[in-house]
């Protein structure tokens, strides 16, 4: 379903601008320009409303957390979310509105610790494979720009994702961690910060599936 455009959107999101990567070519060069202080990187694709965002950000002051976003109607309530619990973490927080299939462009290699894939568009109809978050061309993309070693951290309520997602992860070579069927009757749980999505379904009783994984080590080459 389509969001309904923003009234005053733009403005909302300049107002907002403390929170907002404007200069996105400067994250080549350096990926946590925007931060007052350098900490491990962690990166969501879709943050949706952002309450992932805040939530994580509020949990691990230790960790700096970009959030993107590639719709500006939905960046602009998670920016607004985020301004207005400022006060509640560390200044470790910053939104990038954007599509993840540039993030090549924008981030360097070996930059970014962790990547979350919060409730992404599942894309069912099989010819549309290509589009979905967990397809082996983006993982390529993921092990760019992720340190050695880096963690993928994956949550769906879609069934159909979830299987596709398992059997593209092992054919890439991925090293999981865990994995669950049912995230919230799991061990796996503590600790776990939920999306918007995630609230939702989980109070009608679906299932949430999630997996963390880590991409190994290339080997250096003579």
């Amino acid at each position: 379903m389509r969001m309904r455009k923003k009234k005053n959107g733009a403005a909302r999101i300049e107002a907002c601008r403390e929170l907002l990567i404007t200069e996105v070519e400067k994250l080549k060069e350096e990926p946590q320009y925007a931060f007052p202080t350098k900490r491990p990187l962690h990166l969501e694709i879709g943050c949706g409303k952002g309450s992932f965002a805040c939530g994580m950000a509020k949990a691990s002051p230790g960790v700096n957390f970009i959030a993107m976003e590639k719709v500006p109607d939905v960046a602009c309530l998670a920016l607004e979310k985020a301004k207005k619990c400022a006060q509640e973490r560390e200044d470790n927080l910053r939104f990038l509105i954007g599509d993840a299939k540039n993030l090549a462009e924008w981030f360097p290699g070996s930059s970014v610790d962790c990547i979350y894939l919060n409730f992404s568009d599942p894309w069912p109809k099989s010819g549309h494979a290509k589009r979905r978050l967990t397809y082996h061309t983006f993982l390529a993309l993921y092990q760019e720009l992720l340190v050695p070693g880096g963690v993928l951290a994956f949550k769906t309520d879609n069934v159909g994702l979830f299987d596709f997602s398992i059997e593209e992860f092992k054919a890439f070579g991925l090293e999981t961690e865990w994995i669950t069927r049912d995230l919230h009757a799991s061990e796996h749980n503590e600790g776990n910060v939920m999306t918007e999505y995630e609230t939702i379904f989980s109070s009608k009783g679906q299932p949430i599936y999630a997996a963390r994984l880590r991409f190994p080590v290339k080997e250096k080459t003579e």
